[in-house]
């Protein structure tokens, strides 16, 4: 089975390397990303754009739009972008003129929003302009939600029901919320279930090495915490597979997630559904 991982990262992030090294036991680099695919038969992906200006600012004030994949290494051509938004810089001269240039690149496939992060709610009209260049060039929108990674986060901001104004707003537009909104779950199945244009990635519920994978795959309690909400919702045509790499080994996360997945919906889940939500994506696996 082909497999898109619809959520990587692949930046000069410190937390990021720090996490590969300590505590997920990956290489972090173009020869292990290309390795994991290979051994997963993951055939794209899609990596979360974000910069810092210096070692461990993320989420940084500073840095400019838009936040793209600037690890130090050779860039994968299977590895698509969504481009991410620092608002705290995109008044200033040049931001928008630079954003909407790299909306143009066939490797840009949507534009993320930190959410939580940066401590404005999705629906602020700083966002206006992002929200028009989506409609404009029918790229989606990719939001962080959830519990956040960086302890300055606000989570009042992160929280999957202060998004479904702006997912009613713009019906146009296509969403995908990240991480199911972890640990909000059941609030995204209830936004799934009543929101036509939303799509939810299943990333970033373990941060880890396998040996953690496999632990927590036997603890009923965590795993029942994601399987009632994808039970509730039962879009299984709305759900989209990324594990958050390098937090995480993929054959592992893979195992998990088939785990809660019924098999007759795995082809959509891990496949076909980030093809609908990426369409260039689309076109270049079947170019």
């Amino acid at each position: 089975m082909k497999i898109i991982d619809a959520h990587v990262h692949f930046s000069e992030i410190e937390s990021f390397h720090e996490t590969a090294r300590t505590l997920a036991s990956i290489d972090y680099s173009t020869e292990g990303l290309l390795a994991e695919f290979a051994r997963s038969n993951v055939v794209a992906g899609v990596g979360m754009g974000v910069t810092e200006t210096k070692p461990g600012a993320f989420p940084d004030q500073a840095a400019a739009n838009p936040m793209l994949l600037n690890l130090n290494d050779r860039m994968p051509e299977n590895l698509f972008t969504c481009v991410g938004i620092n608002p705290e810089t995109l008044h200033l001269e040049g931001q928008l003129e630079a954003l909407e240039h790299s909306l143009q690149s066939d490797s840009v496939v949507g534009i993320k929003l930190y959410a939580g992060y940066y401590h404005y709610n999705v629906g602020d009209a700083i966002y206006d302009p992002v929200y028009r260049l989506a409609r404009q060039y029918r790229l989606p929108i990719v939001i962080h939600g959830g519990l956040t990674y960086a302890d300055s986060g606000l989570l009042k901001y992160s929280h999957p029901l202060s998004m479904e104004e702006t997912f009613l707003k713009y019906r146009d537009i296509t969403f995908m919320l990240c991480h199911l909104g972890d640990p909000w779950v059941m609030d995204t199945a209830a936004l799934l279930e009543k929101n036509p244009n939303l799509y939810a990635d299943l990333s970033g519920w373990i941060v880890g090495d396998t040996a953690k994978v496999q632990r927590l795959m036997g603890e009923q309690t965590y795993v029942d915490h994601f399987r009632r909400a994808i039970v509730f919702a039962e879009k299984y045509d709305r759900l989209v597979f990324g594990t958050d790499w390098p937090l995480v080994p993929l054959d592992a996360y893979i195992a998990f997630v088939k785990n809660l997945i019924p098999e007759k919906h795995w082809e959509d889940v891990f496949y076909h559904n980030a093809l609908t939500v990426f369409p260039k994506v689309k076109q270049w696996v079947e170019a």
